[in-house]
């Protein structure tokens, strides 16, 4: 059964026309009145839908019972990346959704090939959430993640006072395994762009509190580093 995000409060017995993009959805698939999906506004829950009417510039549905399913990881897991270049940052969103992630925090770095700011940085978010959305749509789950706006990583360390457990991809000897961490509390997976943090990047992050992991001793792509963390994480979590 095809599954949609709906912007909007959702109720039992609603009959509601649905928003541009999820009405285009509707009318790609050809679903004919009386046809079936699902709809979820993010907030928790999912809802049955039937098709009332089809038209070119609207469709309609009628919103059936709430099932208050719940498809999200026991911890929120924010992954805080030094965006990679290209097509990875998409890439790194999508399966970040499809995993679980809570957020992601866009940052730029010393390093970073991919340099945003302004309207084109505003115009990526916007896109990414769209690739969020998709992706939760496609997934099963109930809520989508936040993207945050693009920030310069020291302002970002300077902004950040959350309570989670805060965790640095890292090189340092005194690193530890990530394997080994046993924390059930919220995280922040703090990672580099292509080439890594800067040893002053590094600093700024420990002394805001950031705790020197490792993923082992091979070098992971900018877009594979933060989701190779972000699976281990689900996995302990989920397995309580």
């Amino acid at each position: 059964m095809p599954r949609l995000y709906v912007d909007a409060p959702l109720a039992e017995g609603d009959e509601l026309v649905l928003p541009p993009g999820p009405a285009r959805h509707v009318q790609v698939l050809r679903l004919q009145p009386g046809e079936l999906l699902t709809c979820f506004n993010g907030r928790g829950g999912e809802w049955s839908a039937t098709v009332l009417r089809m038209g070119r510039s609207e469709v309609a549905v009628r919103v059936g019972p709430r099932d208050a399913v719940d498809r999200e990881l026991p911890i929120r897991v924010t992954l805080a990346v030094g965006m990679p270049a290209n097509e990875r940052m998409d890439f790194l969103i999508e399966k970040a959704t499809e995993l679980g992630v809570h957020a992601v925090q866009p940052l730029l770095c010393e390093r970073s090939v991919l340099r945003l700011s302004g309207e084109r940085a505003q115009k990526k978010v916007e896109h990414w959430k769209g690739v969020a959305i998709a992706a939760s749509e496609q997934s099963g789950r109930t809520r989508v993640p936040c993207i945050e706006p693009v920030m310069a990583l020291p302002a970002w360390l300077a902004a950040e006072h959350g309570h989670a457990r805060r965790m640095l991809l890292s090189f340092l000897r005194s690193a530890t395994s990530l394997a080994d961490e046993t924390s059930s509390a919220d995280v922040i997976f703090l990672s580099g762009p292509e080439g890594g943090l800067s040893s002053a990047e590094e600093a700024l992050a420990l002394n805001a509190g950031f705790a020197p992991v490792t993923l082992g001793p091979r070098v992971l792509r900018a877009d594979t580093a933060p989701l190779a963390a972000l699976s281990l994480l689900s996995l302990r979590a989920s397995q309580g």
